[in-house]
């Protein structure tokens, strides 16, 4: 199993980021999936693919050239984190800012949980801080 989760975080990052494929996200984030530590408008965890692809769309508007790597990797069972290291240029105005044009440079940590081969739970804890202070909006 630890082979095939390091493949699916791997896979993940690469088709839905990297390349902005959202079809990927409805192969590979659960219908009941939940993503905590990102939030929907409200302020909720993001739930299954619909509501995954509402943050994916305005984060990959704000940053088209986003490049996301995994730097490592941990897995224990059902379970695989990965530290990233995130990379773009603000050219959109989705998060609420106007583009700046600014590059930014940041990392961030996720843990997925997997069942059946999906995530079907995700912690995330990216430090978007910086991101923020990178653009220029802090």
């Amino acid at each position: 199993m630890t082979k095939e989760n390091r493949a699916l975080i791997h896979r993940w990052f690469e088709e839905v980021w990297n390349k902005g494929r959202t079809d990927a996200i409805d192969e590979m984030f659960a219908a009941d999936g939940i993503a905590h530590g990102l939030s929907d408008e409200s302020g909720q965890p993001l739930r299954g693919p619909a509501g995954f692809k509402a943050f994916h769309q305005k984060f990959r508007e704000a940053f088209p050239d986003i490049n996301i790597t995994i730097e490592d990797t941990v897995s224990e069972r059902d379970k695989i984190a990965a530290r990233c290291r995130v990379r773009g240029k603000h050219t959109g105005d989705t998060l609420g800012y106007a583009a700046t044009h600014k590059p930014v440079e940041f990392t961030g940590i996720t843990i997925i949980r997997v069942s059946d081969g999906q995530i079907v739970e995700a912690w995330n804890n990216f430090d978007f801080l910086t991101m923020y202070q990178q653009m220029g909006v802090i």
